[in-house]
């Protein structure tokens, strides 16, 4: 994910998760923000395996030729 996303999401959610904070819930707001960088590295990890696995099948490819 790109990171002009990254901080326009977390520009959108500032408002919503400082309300939380302020109403004594921060544990909510850290909660959620845990769970959407979870999201994003978790798609980060997958983007990365798959381009080893491309990678690996290329060297295989070159290898037989």
């Amino acid at each position: 994910m790109r990171g002009s996303y990254i901080v326009l999401l977390l520009v959108v959610l500032a408002w919503p998760l400082y309300y939380l904070y302020e109403k004594q819930l921060g544990a909510v707001s850290f909660l959620a923000l845990a769970i959407i960088f979870g999201w994003i590295s978790f798609k980060e990890v997958q983007k990365l395996k798959s381009q080893e696995k491309n990678d690996e099948e290329n060297k295989n490819q070159e290898k037989i030729k």
